[in-house]
């Protein structure tokens, strides 16, 4: 038996309705095209605290008695849980205490404070954090508010799940993100009972496959730094696991690379901001075409709460990547006009320099030549290499 029901679901859609955003859901012509599936997006991210975890923090919260309120709750999260029990606590009155791993990007931690929540910054992951929270929490008499292996949050979470096949009944498969698994737990015991031919994916990185794991027997190493900080679990929940193996299809990995494309593709073509853990969804369409092809997909993007620098970092790497920005060392004779001479090549072929760093210290080569790095704008991966040849047809040594 499964620690949820629809009906459970539906209850907790009652207590949130009127307090947490109705998202868009809406279908996306571009994606559908480059993924050769039809993509649905659930925008999440478009949340008050730019996430779906105020769903089940409020129905959790809205479930304390009095004496439970006056207490005061504690949670460890990444981030988005975080904040979404720090706002739906502060406007219910409620004292809450957050324990958040100390790698946790700072807008995260930023705005838990701005909502009122006393903040502790304790444990590299959210196993060491765990252990901080229920220290305290024990310490102080706190009503300890998991983020996802609770009946009340997982059923919250599930909420989206009505919403989503509300507005499109016709869907043939979910792509959730999964963490702890309180997300998928709730969405598939929902969207299985609407609909029971539907299929439910989760997705993980290849950096937590904790999940994966479990289901598939497999003993993975969960470790290391991740874009998607909010799936970045070492341990599912008992109860998320019970029902990610009686009604999840399949659990699939994704990369770094594929999450930060999927990161940039959201941003410019749908001109949304999704966080890691959001864009997984998207990242497990492209890369797995052949399990989507042809199928009605919706996807959750599950938050947006990205630090500014770590995004900037990424749209950077993705136009690296695509052969946008372009990063070249041109070995040139160390006179007047040949740097001039080599922008004008550069300016010829239509790219645009960014940077230039003139190196007269390399001592791999004679003291009469010096390196020119230059950082160039390209309109395409083809474009960059026109700029290449353009440079090695007029006599200049690329070097790397």
């Amino acid at each position: 038996m499964l620690s949820i029901t629809i009906e459970d679901v539906r209850a907790a859609a009652k207590v949130i309705a009127g307090v947490v955003e109705r998202t868009p859901m809406r279908p996306s012509r571009t994606l559908s095209e480059i993924a050769g599936s039809e993509v649905w997006l659930k925008f999440e991210n478009l949340q008050f605290t730019a996430s779906f975890k105020e769903r089940g923090a409020l129905n959790k919260l809205a479930s304390l008695s009095a004496e439970e309120r006056a207490r005061g709750v504690i949670a460890m999260s990444a981030g988005n849980h975080a904040q979404g029990v720090a706002y739906h606590a502060g406007r219910l009155g409620i004292p809450a205490t957050i324990v958040m791993p100390l790698g946790t990007p700072f807008a995260k931690v930023k705005h838990t404070k701005e909502f009122g929540a006393r903040v502790v910054l304790e444990g590299n992951v959210l196993t060491e954090s765990a252990a901080a929270a229920h220290r305290i929490a024990a310490a102080e008499n706190l009503v300890f508010v998991h983020p996802y292996d609770d009946p009340k949050v997982m059923a919250g979470q599930g909420t989206l799940a009505l919403e989503m096949l509300e507005e499109a009944p016709e869907l043939d498969a979910l792509v959730v993100p999964v963490g702890g698994g309180g997300l998928i737990a709730g969405v598939a015991v929902a969207a299985k009972a609407l609909k029971p031919e539907i299929e439910i994916y989760g997705v993980q990185t290849r950096a937590y496959p904790s999940m994966y794991n479990v289901i598939k027997g497999e003993h993975l190493p969960c470790a290391g730094q991740s874009m998607a900080e909010g799936i970045a679990v070492k341990e599912p929940g008992n109860d998320t696991i019970a029902v990610v193996r009686a009604l999840v299809k399949d659990i699939l990995l994704v990369g770094e690379a594929e999450v930060e494309h999927a990161i940039a593709s959201l941003l410019e073509i749908e001109k949304t901001l999704v966080e890691g853990a959001g864009a997984a969804p998207y990242a497990a369409v492209a890369t797995y075409p052949d399990l989507f092809k042809g199928k009605k997909v919706g996807l959750v993007l599950s938050g947006g709460n990205v630090d500014m620098r770590l995004l900037s970092n990424v749209i950077l790497r993705e136009l690296s990547r695509e052969g946008r920005i372009l990063s070249l060392v041109v070995e040139i004779v160390d006179r007047p006009g040949v740097l001039a001479q080599v922008a004008t090549l550069v300016g010829e072929a239509g790219g645009n320099i960014l940077e230039v760093l003139h190196n007269r210290m390399a001592t791999d080569t004679s003291a009469k030549l010096a390196h020119l790095g230059m950082t160039v704008e390209a309109r395409d991966a083809g474009h960059a290499a026109e700029i290449r040849n353009k440079l090695e047809t007029a006599g200049f040594k690329l070097k790397g």
